[in-house]
């Protein structure tokens, strides 16, 4: 080590520590033994070891681990009170210290580094350790979608003032340089003042956002009409008050299930609970036209916007039906929680891919591995097979889905078309037709009545996760692993609109209850909102940790709930797009959502076998007063519903609030 390396590095070192007017004096000190001295003299070997040691510390690998290892020391000794926004930031350094690693080729000690330290984040970000597993050199890096969208992207941290100052005076006293370069660079902290939240593993104070979250700052400033539909069923509704009066003098009104055509036929199930809340019949005819006014005040202060779709006519026997349902809808609260039909599919060998439920429980469907797809009437389900459903009679091979005594025979309706697994399920409002998507990319279109398939829609290049129906029957939407989402009317074969934009596969598609919007949810970890008469994405929702797996709007067009992989539901409020509260309280992927007919009550099926019951109403209007109490009560669960051992992959609200859920029986091994 010559004497130039020697200076280079004790510069070096007065310069990191701030010892300015000690680097001048040993400049000035140097300049003159160089003048003076006539030959370089060596340098003992004991001090050029510790020099070189500290320039290997410096600037090698071990800095990192130091640097990490000192933060997450001092982030778990401090006060409780800033603990918990203190320990946010420890997964954003965590694995940039553990890329940067990788990326100046240490694999040996990126790989010691991150086994060290993985526990402290695998129960938050499990699938992010996860993939993060593979990455196991810089070509990795680069060529791994997810490792290069966090190199590009920055963690968007809230936390309160105080807390924030004692990070920073932390890293600068310690001279962290290298965790406050990791800071400067990855994390955006979004200071805010008031006291400190006492939640560390909030999903809304932690998120991921890339280089393009100025432009989705700026789609999210474009104007949406979030209101229902004008000159709907529920404004006729209300203005012809009548109608009510008129008919609450029965008694014996038909009963959730019955085998009633004229109520199999709901047109709006999306905007039903906009409409007119009625009491129950057991209170008196009187009490009933009294109440119902005040009722339809609080309604009606949804906006009413115009269909951008022409929209099929409602029948006259359906509008009956609808408003038979009104009347004998049950009133849901936090105080008055709704019953709960559940259907079990048994003995399906982990066969079940999806099951679909229609609007008034009197059909399910289950759609299947083996490309097949099976409908079950539950007017018919123990009786007698003489009347044997019409198609696949043929079939002598023993039904493993078979609900009730089969004697033989069938008690569903096989269809099959498909040449692949069916992934989802949609049944028209009315009912007489079905939906189904495969992996086979197609989407076909099933009469109920007829047991026939109509039409084969073909668009997607790769399988399509998710098809819906759209509130008023006639058109429908689908998504695919394609990254796109589509949007056909049953009378053509070709999408009406394409709407592309998302990242990754679309898992998920759902309407808006004015039928002018639809709602996707993506393995990219954001919802999109797009209009549909022009195609363009006008929300963007950024905030989930995990693929999204299911989406629901409220009745008023006004909230939609959004679940995830890792548990977690965000309640978002479409005309800011903001999260108004992450509800949190499953285990285990969120597989579907429901809100009730006047969207008081939100109900959540999950992986975890538990359907969850949420006050939608309380989580919508006292979370920002909580958050700037430290979210003391950030969980809003109603109740918890368990199954025997039944995942929860189905729900839907009947207009009389009825739940139905459906699942396929998993035996514990």
């Amino acid at each position: 080590m010559d004497e130039d390396e020697i200076l280079g590095y004790v510069t070096a070192y007065l310069k990191k520590k701030g010892f300015k007017q000690t680097e001048k004096v040993f400049q000035e000190e140097s300049q003159q033994n160089k003048s003076s001295s006539s030959s370089n003299t060596p340098l003992e070997p004991d001090i050029a070891n510790h020099l070189l040691a500290f320039s290997q510390l410096e600037n090698g690998p071990g800095r990192y681990h130091n640097g990490y290892s000192r933060l997450r020391t001092w982030t778990y000794s401090s006060l409780d009170l800033y603990r918990h926004e203190l320990l946010r930031v420890l997964y954003p350094v965590f694995i940039h210290c553990f890329m940067d690693l990788v990326a100046k080729g240490h694999i040996q000690e990126a790989r010691n580094f991150f086994n060290t330290f993985r526990e402290d984040h695998e129960l938050m970000h499990l699938r992010d350790i996860q993939k993060l597993e593979g990455v196991l050199s810089p070509t990795h890096l680069k060529e791994m979608e997810f490792a290069h969208s966090l190199r590009q992207s920055k963690f968007n941290i809230k936390i309160c003032e105080y807390s924030y100052e004692l990070l920073l005076q932390h890293l600068h006293s310690t001279q962290s340089t290298t965790i406050l370069g990791i800071v400067n660079e990855h994390i955006n902290f979004q200071v805010t003042s008031g006291q400190p939240s006492l939640i560390s593993d909030d999903p809304e104070a932690v998120t991921l956002i890339g280089s393009s979250q100025e432009a989705a700052n700026q789609t999210n400033q474009k104007e949406i009409h979030w209101g229902l539909l004008e000159d709907s069923l529920e404004e006729r509704l209300e203005k012809a008050g009548a109608l009510l009066s008129d008919s609450e003098k029965g008694d014996g009104e038909t009963k959730e299930g019955e085998n009633d055509e004229s109520k199999k036929r709901s047109i709006e199930v999306g905007k039903q609970g906009s409409s007119v809340k009625k009491i129950k019949k057991d209170k008196g005819g009187s009490a009933t036209g009294k109440s119902a006014k005040p009722e339809v005040s609080t309604v009606s202060a949804a906006p009413r916007v115009k269909p951008e779709l022409p929209l099929p006519t409602i029948p006259t026997e359906v509008e009956h039906s609808i408003l038979e349902d009104l009347r004998n809808r049950v009133q849901l609260s936090s105080a008055a929680l709704p019953s709960v039909s559940f259907y079990t599919f048994i003995n399906t060998h982990n066969g079940l891919s999806c099951s679909s439920i229609s609007h008034d429980g009197s059909l399910v469907a289950g759609g299947f591995s083996d490309s097949s797809l099976k409908i079950w009437d539950m007017a018919k389900l123990g009786q007698q097979p003489s009347s044997s459903l019409s198609q696949g009679d043929n079939d002598t091979a023993q039904n493993e889905q078979t609900l009730g005594k089969s004697d033989g025979k069938r008690q569903y309706t096989l269809f099959q078309g498909h040449s692949g697994p069916v992934y989802a399920a949609s049944f028209c409002p009315v009912g007489d037709f079905l939906l189904s998507s495969s992996a086979d990319s197609t989407v076909r279109l099933w009469s109920t009545k007829l047991n026939a398939n109509l039409v084969c829609y073909k668009g997607h290049n790769y399988p399509v996760w998710d098809v819906q129906f759209s509130p008023m029957g006639h058109y429908f939407a689908s998504c695919s692993h394609d990254r796109t989402a589509r949007v056909w009317s049953m009378d053509r074969i070709q999408p009406l609109r394409i709407m592309a934009g998302h990242l990754s596969d679309v898992d998920c598609v759902q309407w808006h209850a004015n039928c002018n919007y639809i709602a996707t949810g993506s393995s990219d970890k954001t919802v999109r909102l797009w209009d549909v008469q022009s195609g363009e994405c006008v929300r963007v929702f950024v905030g989930h940790r995990g693929m999204v797996l299911s989406l629901s709007m409220s009745p008023d067009g006004r909230y939609m709930a959004s679940g995830d992989e890792d548990g977690t539901i965000m309640m978002w409020d479409l005309s800011s797009g903001r999260c108004v509260t992450p509800l949190v309280g499953h285990t285990s992927c969120v597989w579907s959502l429901a809100f009730s007919s006047e969207g008081s009550i939100l109900a959540s099926g999950s992986a975890d076998c538990t359907v969850k019951l949420w006050d939608v109403n309380t989580s919508t209007k006292v979370s920002r007063i909580e958050e700037k109490n430290g979210n003391a009560n950030r969980l809003r669960s109603l109740k918890t519903l368990p199954t025997k051992s039944t995942p929860v992959n189905a729900l839907r609200f009947s207009r009389r609030n009825l739940l139905f859920a459906a699942g396929a029986l998993v035996k514990n091994v």
